[in-house]
C-alpha cells in the first residue's frame, strides 16, 4: 500500500556474494543519500538476520528465498512511505530481483562482482575457511549456486573493486543521469 502524501523512495539494492563489501558500500551510501536531503534507512542481511531471529548459519535454498522476499517486502515498504532503502544482501535469486523491479517504482540494483580468490582473501566472516574445512555447506557462490544478477544497473568488478567512496560518487552520478 503506497501513502497518496508520500513521494516513493528508491530502494537500493546491494547485491553480491559474501566478502564482496556490500555492507561496506551500503554503510558509505546512506550518509552520502542523507547529505542530498533523503529519508534513507539501512537493510543489511547480517542486521535483518538478527532482528527476525534466524541465526547466521547455513539456510537451505528454499530458506534463503523466503528470507531475501523477507528483505525486499520490507525494502519495498519503507519506499512506499518516502524512505530510501539500501539493502546489502546476497540475494541470490532472480526471482527476487524480479520482483523488486516489478513491484518498486524506483529500484536500483549495485552487482558486486568479486573473484572467489578475493573474497576467499578478504572472507570477514570466515565463511569460505570453513567451507574450505568442510564444516560449512550450502555457501554461495562456492559450492551452492548464486544466479548473478542478469541486468544490474551498476556493477563494480570484477577486481580490482574500486574504493566504497568511488562507488559511492558512481552511484550519485548515476542518479544525477537517471534525474
Amino acid at each position: 500500500m503506497a501513502f497518496p502524501d508520500a513521494t516513493p523512495g528508491t530502494v537500493f539494492w546491494v547485491t553480491g556474494l559474501s566478502g564482496a563489501g556490500k555492507t561496506t558500500l551500503a554503510q558509505s551510501l546512506v550518509p552520502a543519500l542523507r547529505a542530498r536531503g533523503r529519508a534513507c534507512a539501512l537493510l543489511d542481511g547480517d542486521m535483518l538476520r538478527a532482528i527476525l531471529g534466524r541465526d547466521a548459519g547455513s539456510y537451505d535454498r528454499d530458506a534463503r528465498r523466503e528470507l531475501a522476499f523477507v528483505y525486499a517486502r520490507l525494502a519495498h515498504a519503507l519506499a512506499t512511505q518516502g524512505i530510501d532503502a539500501v539493502c546489502a544482501t546476497i540475494s541470490m535469486f532472480d526471482a527476487v530481483r524480479d520482483w523488486n523491479r516489478a513491484n518498486n517504482a524506483s529500484y536500483v540494483e549495485i552487482y558486486l562482482d568479486v573473484a572467489l580468490a578475493e573474497r576467499v582473501r578478504r572472507d570477514p566472516k570466515g565463511i569460505y575457511a570453513r567451507a574450505q574445512a568442510g564444516t560449512e555447506a550450502s555457501v554461495p557462490g562456492f559450492d551452492d549456486a548464486f544466479e548473478a544478477p542478469k541486468a544490474p544497473d551498476l556493477v563494480f568488478g570484477p577486481d580490482p573493486l574500486p574504493p566504497p567512496d568511488a562507488c559511492v560518487a558512481a552511484i550519485l552520478a548515476w542518479l544525477d543521469r537517471r534525474a
